[in-house]
């Protein structure tokens, strides 16, 4: 019997765990996006980051991080030059003066546009590609999980 395992054991490949079949498919829809995203100089964090701070409500840097699915640590540095270029700027929290607010500028308006187009473009192929009934399952089982 331990033969049988152990030969089972043998026979089992990394494309048969979940996690790895979701960090693959993550990494080629990702690589994807980024090849698109480039063309414009910004990395998909910005794109993420500019889709969220475009309604100009105004985000707090923890709001933000989990939105955008960043660690506080690497928003803070992607933030600081996407204030360099003008795509952003901060400004203190009316109702609490300790918190900085992050506020999409008309540059960074202009280029979430341009993105926008783009990313939409790169969904429909992936829409396309899978078709309804595979998306409508694939959205339901990630939902499942998040």
């Amino acid at each position: 019997m331990p033969e049988l395992e152990k030969n089972t054991a043998q026979d089992h490949s990394l494309r048969d765990y979940v996690p790895y079949l979701l960090a693959q498919a993550h990494r080629n829809i990702h690589l994807g996006l980024e090849k698109i995203l480039k063309r414009e100089g910004v990395q998909v964090e910005h794109w993420r980051i500019l889709d969220v701070i475009h309604d100009e409500k105004g985000y707090s840097m923890g709001e933000l991080a989990e939105l955008v699915l960043m660690n506080h640590p690497a928003l803070t540095k992607m933030m600081d030059k996407m204030v360099a270029k003008g795509l952003v700027h901060r400004l203190p929290d009316p109702e609490d003066q300790r918190r900085m607010l992050v506020f999409i500028t008309d540059q960074g308006i202009n280029l979430f546009s341009r993105l926008k187009a783009h990313v939409d473009r790169y969904n429909q192929e992936i829409h396309t590609k899978l078709g309804p009934q595979k998306l409508n399952q694939l959205t339901e089982i990630l939902q499942d999980l998040s």
